[in-house]
């Protein structure tokens, strides 16, 4: 059986851990060839392992999306590996808390740097060989904190606005291009990273226990409920759709 990806060839930001994984893997068994990437190599390096023992296709390129030459070396080894790029998922992320008062400048810069800089670094580097390819797919994967805000995610939720704003003018620009791009607006999503931050804040061990009870459903998301969505957009169910914002959560925001 034909999968929805089968010789297309995907770069996942942030796939190491988390929504990304997620993504990562589900793409593959569906027969994409993907490049895993971020920051942490044993995350990494297990996606790969985890995708191979699946009979699917995948390389790891550590990478920070932040800076200009991380990306371009990420992009540059995907396609030497694949022969191209058809979709790129803009999923790495940073989300330290932070209210007016206790957000530094440089914590906000820092915020802004993977959340809006690296997305727009990533596109910059992808497109091109979209292009060569007639065609492709860019879903940026934001928060619902882009809608509603959020007391003590200034910078975070901010960032996400902007992203927004990038999707929808990357949207229109793009679209001669036959590229389409989308986003993906998550809401609590139970994660690793997540679940580190939680404990930070003093929150105790169970907090998605507590959390899912206040749940309209009474579960939390888990990464691949937001998997779905994204693939359902990087896929040709949703050829006809760009611009499109897609919010994945249990509040109707």
């Amino acid at each position: 059986m034909a999968g929805r990806f089968d010789g297309k060839i995907a770069i996942v930001t942030g796939s190491t851990s988390g929504i990304g994984k997620s993504v990562a893997l589900m793409m593959a068994r569906e027969g994409a060839r993907v490049t895993v990437t971020g920051r942490n190599v044993d995350g990494g390096t297990a996606v790969v392992e985890a995708i191979r023992a699946e009979r699917g296709e995948a390389i790891f390129v550590q990478a920070d999306v932040s800076d200009s030459r991380d990306v371009d070396r990420l992009v540059d080894e995907s396609v030497q590996a694949f022969g191209g790029i058809d979709i790129l998922i803009n999923n790495a992320a940073i989300f330290p808390r932070g209210r007016l008062d206790d957000t530094t400048e440089e914590l906000w810069d820092e915020i802004m740097t993977v959340n809006l800089k690296g997305p727009f670094l990533c596109c910059r580097a992808a497109v091109p060989h979209m292009r060569r390819r007639r065609g492709g797919v860019i879903i940026n994967v934001g928060s619902v904190n882009a809608f509603i805000g959020g007391a003590n995610l200034l910078a975070y939720s901010t960032s996400k606005g902007g992203l927004m704003t990038f999707t929808k003018n990357l949207a229109r620009g793009l679209a001669r291009d036959k590229i389409r791009v989308n986003l993906v607006n998550p809401g609590w999503v139970v994660t690793e990273g997540e679940h580190r931050v939680q404990l930070q804040q003093g929150q105790p061990e169970n907090w998605a226990e507590i959390g899912a009870a206040k749940q309209p459903f009474g579960q939390m998301l888990g990464p691949e409920d937001i998997a779905h969505g994204i693939l359902y957009l990087a896929s040709d169910e949703a050829a006809k759709v760009s611009g499109a914002v897609l919010t994945l959560s249990q509040e109707p925001y």
